[in-house]
């Protein structure tokens, strides 16, 4: 094996320090990688792949990424899934011996990336830690970028893993003696688990855990804050206490249900267009988009609670031209939150602190609007609304007032903060004049008009001659200092004093600018706990305003709050399928459930509208529980603990769940946790495998939930059969969606009636999907078929109190009898097989089934009457 040089033996001990990170070396003006780093880095960041010690028997693979630029290719690799380690040069190259010392100063990872953009700015990156204490599990979260630091216990593995996907958090951090089930279970939801092996006394530590009772809670909340401690090198000062709470404090909403129901990701495209926050967020500001999102994820159960959010919500609307104008001062506030964590991390810039002076100016006009309104309800919020005068005033007196990027080139501190940088300015500004002054009184002495004084870094400042001037200069007048193509550069003791000063005077100012800079820093760091709780109130006041303005614009009502189960919702709607059709093509529907009815049984064609009638019940418990107003003409609603759903055909190919195990484990989630306070939607139940024992299955399921739990429930479902269920469950009725046929052809009404549906209208839907017209005159002699098979054979007969309680899927007998139903059905797809009726008559029998006679007028019924005759002469 060849020797390695001493640059390559730093490397890779280096590198040996974090085996699961790309190592970015840095290298004078670019980030190197090598061996397996460049190869893999070549290929994931679209680099060239070169090689160092090309003439070696094995060269060694490399790559890199100029250092201005790399904040771009960290972001990919992130992004990826990645994390990067970044080492810098720790001393001058120019001043080191040897070797130049080098370590990692900061590790990236998806949990800790400080450097947001564009629409992450408006969402959480929460870094979680997982601890397992006996049968308990402790999860602890913070997002690095704002110093959230909260924390929870679980009693199973699967809540702390329904907590994890809720959070959207894309790393873990655990502890070494986690279960590689459980390691692998998270992988594949494409969470980075990294691991913590130790956790050490920090400072840091002490402080954010001094609220905390809980030895578990303390334990998972150290071992977050150690890998912090670890990974990032610097000062966490804007890490807040931690804060622990119950999810029993909270709606539940398990990842399927906050999936099904759209609440944060559109399922057809992955994207925010489509789902309820979408249609929620009219936010100014990035504080309160994060934390709308954060009580879509976490409901109010708690009835006052709830209703002081809806008082507010009312003040803002009762009070449009105050409204307005506080929309138009948030606009103008920056986000706080994160500013505060730049103090921090020491990565804020001048134009971050311009930022957060223009955020705080904002501060009491919002008061000023606020008191205004003369509304008893916000007078605690504004008394806590602290304008942090102090903070604006040093930033408005230290500051100037465009300064650049970068705070090392100066120009970041306003003229007259510190008088002795005001002299290194003046002396600089002489300089440059007394420059000027210089090489005009030189071409009058010489006589050449185009000799010039210039300045470069290599040789400082100089006396430039063309080549065709250098016979008019007086011998020994100038020194050579170098010599051009076509010029002479020459310099004169004079000339080298003023450089001297001016570039002491440069000097000392980018010194002294930095240093004032620091100090401007590290005051505004000590108001970081003030500045939080103030980015926390303007977040409130953001979301609030944006409850009021959806409200307005949309014609939401406030919600009646009970505990009594009574539920009635007047002309309810959905109200992001609203928004796309417009308030006038939506047809609204009603919700009525009194106390003693528990479930509603919903019957009607595919397409017509069933799923859109279970969402919006959902979606409005939802807003009504985070404090907005809902999509009704008037709602009374009870306060649900928690929302299920088993809505929609999917299957699980990461787990190797099909779609009809997925659909029964959703099932069985609502089943097993649900109580008489939830709230459960079951669309299409026993529809993934064989007829019967789909129908078996629904109707135990049905039984189950109505006898053994009581939830408000709307149980969608094709098979017809199971209508005859409300004459034995007291606490279930039938309700249905219109549809009708019009010239042959279905018509949705969109409406929900009382009473169970007449017809699936199966076959016209299939019509209205475009299937060939001798296929469907084909599926409809058949369904002609099956239905006088079923007269004359035994008619499926629901099955009554014979499901166990103990479980759905067991009963002492079939849950349907039929006689010998399998070779009279096979015979009816036999093509050749002679109708018992020509197909006219059973289109005639098909229609006449199918109609709703009280959706018509007497002068429909005659003229539908005489096209039958036409069809049948």
């Amino acid at each position: 094996m060849a020797k390695q040089t001493p640059m390559m033996a730093q490397y890779q001990a280096i590198k040996d320090q974090y085996p699961d990170a790309f190592l970015f070396y840095r290298l004078g003006d670019f980030y190197e990688m090598f061996n397996d780093d460049a190869i893999k880095g070549a290929q994931l960041l679209e680099l060239t792949l070169t090689t160092r010690n090309k003439k070696a028997d094995n060269p060694i693979p490399m790559c890199g990424v100029p250092h201005r630029a790399v904040d771009s290719y960290i972001d990919i690799l992130i992004e990826k899934g990645y994390k990067v380690a970044i080492c810098e040069q720790m001393e001058d190259p120019k001043a080191a011996k040897g070797m130049v010392k080098r370590a990692v100063t900061r590790l990236i990872t998806p949990g800790t990336q400080m450097d947001l953009a564009g629409d992450q700015t408006r969402s959480n990156n929460y870094l979680t830690a997982l601890t397992q204490q006996a049968q308990q599990y402790e999860i602890a979260y913070v997002d690095l970028t704002t110093g959230e630091l909260k924390t929870t216990t679980v009693n199973t593995w699967e809540l702390a893993v329904n907590e994890l996907v809720n959070l959207r958090t894309k790393e873990v951090v655990v502890t070494p003696d986690l279960g590689e089930d459980q390691r692998s279970e998270l992988t594949k939801r494409e969470i980075l688990v990294s691991t913590q092996p130790q956790v050490e006394a920090q400072a840091e530590i002490s402080y954010v855990t001094q609220a905390l009772s809980d030895a578990g809670q303390i334990a998972v909340v150290s071992l977050l804050v150690s890998y912090l401690l670890a990974t990032q090198k610097r000062s966490l000062s804007h890490l807040q206490p931690a804060v622990s709470y119950q999810l029993d404090s909270f709606m539940k909403l398990d990842p399927h249900s906050m999936a099904n129901l759209e609440l944060l990701t559109n399922l057809r495209t992955g994207k925010r267009q489509g789902t309820l926050v979408w249609l929620m967020d009219a936010t100014k500001t990035a504080m309160g988009s994060r934390l709308l999102k954060q009580w879509l994820n976490r409901p109010l159960i708690d009835q006052a609670a709830i209703e002081l959010r809806q008082d507010k919500v009312q003040g803002l609307m009762d009070h449009y031209f105050e409204r307005q104008n506080l929309q138009t001062e948030l606009t103008k506030v920056y986000d706080l939150e994160r500013l505060a964590g730049r103090v921090a991390y020491g990565s804020v810039n001048g134009r971050d602190l311009i930022q957060l002076k223009t955020s705080l100016e904002q501060i009491p006009k919002l008061r000023y609007i606020l008191e205004e309104m003369e509304l008893p309800v916000f007078d605690q919020l504004v008394d806590d609304l602290d304008p942090l005068t102090d903070i604006a005033d040093l930033i408005d007196k230290s500051i100037a007032p465009e300064p650049p990027i970068a705070i090392t080139d100066g120009g970041v501190i306003r003229d007259g903060y510190r008088q002795q940088l005001d002299e290194y300015r003046d002396a600089m500004a002489n300089g440059k004049q007394w420059i000027a002054e210089l090489q005009a009184r030189e071409r009058e002495a010489t006589g050449i008009s185009n000799l010039k004084i210039g300045y470069n870094n290599v040789f400082g400042y100089y006396i430039e001659v063309t080549k065709a001037n250098i016979a008019k200069l007086p011998a020994d007048r100038y020194e050579r200092k170098q010599t051009l193509t076509n010029a002479e550069r020459f310099a004169t003791p004079e000339l080298k004093e003023r450089e001297r000063l001016i570039l002491e005077a440069r000097e000392k100012s980018t010194a002294l600018e930095y240093e004032l800079f620091t100090a401007v820093r590290d005051e505004i760091k000590t108001a970081i706990p003030r500045l939080q709780a103030v980015a926390k109130l303007l977040a409130e006041i953001d979301v609030l305003q944006s409850f009021a303005v959806i409200s307005e614009n949309y014609q939401f009502v406030r919600p009646e709050l009970n505990h009594n189960h009574q539920l009635a919702i007047e002309a309810g709607r959905h109200p992001v399928v609203e928004k796309f059709l417009g308030h006038q093509a939506y047809v609204p529907n009603d919700v009525m459930m009194d106390p003693e009815t528990s479930m509603l049984l919903i019957t009607g064609p595919n397409m017509s509208g069933k799923s859109t009638y279970m969402r919006q019940l959902a979606l409005m418990a939802i807003m009504a529980q985070v404090g907005c107003f809902v999509p009704a003409k008037h709602a009374v609603m009870p306060i649900f603990d928690q929302i299920f759903t088993r809505i929609g055909a999917a299957d699980d190919l990461v787990s190797g769940e099909s779609t009809f195990m997925v659909e029964m484990m959703e099932a069985n989630r609502a089943l097993t946790d649900a109580t008489a306070d939830s709230l459960i939607l079951f669309d299409e139940i026993g529809r993934g495998t064989a007829t019967y024992d789909g129908m078996a299955l629904a109707q135990a399921i049905i039984e189950y939930v109505h006898n053994e739990i009581g939830a408000k429930t709307l149980f969608s479902t094709h098979y017809h059969e199971l209508t005859s269920l409300a004459q034995q469950l007291p606490h279930l009725q039938n309700v249905h969606v219109g549809a009708t046929e019009e010239d042959g052809q279905l018509v949705f009404l969109h409406q929900v009636l009382p009473g169970p549906a007449d017809q699936s209208y199966g076959v016209n839907v299939a019509q209205l999907a475009g299937m060939p017209a001798s296929l469907l005159a084909r599926a409809r002699a058949i369904l002609t078929q099956l239905e006088q098979g079923e007269a004359t054979t035994s008619t499926p007969e629901v099955v009554t109190n014979q499901v166990a309680t103990s479980s759905v899927t067991q009963s002492t007998e079939p849950a349907v009898k039929v006689e010998d139903p399998v070779a009279d059905q096979l015979a009816l797809f036999n093509p050749q097989a002679e109708p018992t009726v020509t197909k006219e008559q059973a289109q005639v029998l098909t229609e006449l089934t199918n109609l709703n006679l009280m959706a018509m007028t007497p002068m429909d019924m005659m003229n539908q009457v005489y096209q039958w005759q036409k069809t049948l002469q």
